[in-house]
């Protein structure tokens, strides 16, 4: 694993080689000539408005144009703000499993995908609290839809995931990225957060995407087993009590269901991520499971790159799934689901009726004319569907433990 250095974290990054220009953060050399740039943008004063409404926003520049660096901007500016946004939108966030993260190395913390935005945020959040170093996250290019929008998640140690490429393009920055990842992790050693598919896992079926392992294979000179281990995998549960997107994943699979050409706009990216950060989540929890180098390291199955890479998948969605936390709505979907009352020891009259009313709430929100009372059923069963799933396969991955 990756041993820090002695240096504070944040200096090594100001040498970032030309060829990952276009897609690493900005380092501290650029941070406040691109943060200057930035307050005077009106896509991003509107934003801070629509989020703060109560905000002096001359002062909110000046206590930004004052910050000298990213660490700065992230522990201050940005964990101000999601502790507000935790306190506003959720019942609370905690952690466990942090003494998995040893002290001096760096890894790939690769999470189950619940919220656009928040994901990523709230885990640094929780490692704020904790006085750990942060990560650098992972962001598609799609969600980049403004100009300002780019500056400020580079600001803030994103680096761009290209997803606009064309097919022969794409190699090449599958390539590009899988150095970067490498070179964040044993060069600048600082880690880096990636969900563990492009997309939410829209029903809560969270699966490991092998491509996405694949393009972590292709850098750093060795095996494709060494190569992953290189950049030591840390698999991370990540739990909402209630999910605000909900009914818009409903919506969505009924618009399929309709016309199966269905496409998303740009639009509905933009208010699914101010709805997943504006609008309430209840409980959340993050589970840091352990790396799974050892894992991956006693696997026998050989060095061919499909059965590393299925192996490597395989370890993480097991670790992720027996680590979700269950909070009753997930018993009660659960049991409604499969029409049992299997686990009606874990929840009361008053959490089903709570559920129940806040699932009608939600489908009541669906903009879609014409709805039948099936087509109201259907959403109605997908939603109970995404709440099922993380104890379906919470079930499945402690059984496989036990074999």
């Amino acid at each position: 694993m990756s041993e820090a250095n002695d240096n504070t974290l944040h200096n090594t990054q100001l040498i970032i080689p030309e060829h990952f220009k276009d897609i690493a953060p900005y380092t501290d050399l650029e941070f406040r000539e691109k943060m200057a740039e930035l307050v005077n943008e009106d896509g991003f004063e509107h934003a801070v408005r629509y989020v703060m409404p109560q905000v002096d926003y001359p002062k909110f520049v000046q206590q930004l144009l004052d910050l000298k660096s990213q660490d700065e901007f992230q522990r201050k500016a940005m964990g101000e703000f999601l502790e507000l946004l935790a306190k506003t939108t959720t019942d609370g966030i905690s952690i466990d499993g942090l003494e998995n993260c040893a002290p001096g190395c760096n890894y790939t913390f690769i999470t189950n995908h619940r919220d656009i935005v928040l994901d990523a945020s709230f885990l640094n959040l929780c490692f704020i609290r904790n006085n750990m170093p942060l990560t650098q996250v992972a962001i598609g290019n799609n969600l980049l839809i403004y100009e300002w929008i780019s500056d400020l998640v580079k600001l803030n140690r994103s680096f761009i995931v290209k997803r606009d490429v064309q097919r022969l393009q794409a190699l090449e920055a599958a390539r590009q990225l899988s150095a970067y990842i490498h070179f964040s992790i044993n060069n600048l050693h600082e880690s880096v957060w990636i969900a563990q598919r492009e997309g939410r896992a829209k029903d809560s079926n969270d699966l490991t995407q092998e491509s996405l392992i694949k393009m972590m294979s292709l850098d750093g000179g060795g095996s494709v087993k060494e190569n992953i281990l290189a950049v030591n995998l840390m698999p991370v549960s990540i739990s909402y009590e209630f999910d605000p997107n909900d009914y818009l994943k409903a919506r969505e699979f009924l618009l399929k269901r309709r016309d199966p050409d269905f496409k998303k706009s740009k639009r509905d990216d933009l208010f699914s991520m101010e709805t997943g950060i504006l609008k309430h989540k209840g409980h959340i929890h993050f589970r840091i499971g352990r790396c799974i180098n050892s894992d991956l390291m006693a696997y026998d199955g050989g060095e061919d790159r499909a059965h590393v890479v299925h192996e490597a998948c395989r370890l993480i969605d097991r670790a992720i799934h027996s680590g979700y936390h269950i909070y009753p709505c997930n018993y009660i979907a659960y049991d409604e689901v499969n029409r049992c009352n299997r686990f009606a020891d874990h929840y009361r009259e008053a959490d089903v009726k709570r559920f129940d009313d806040y699932i009608n709430a939600q489908l009541d929100k669906v903009d879609i004319d014409n709805v039948s009372a099936e087509e109201r059923e259907y959403m109605r069963h997908m939603m109970l569907t995404m709440y099922a799933n993380p104890l379906k396969n919470q079930l499945t991955a402690n059984e496989s433990g036990r074999e």
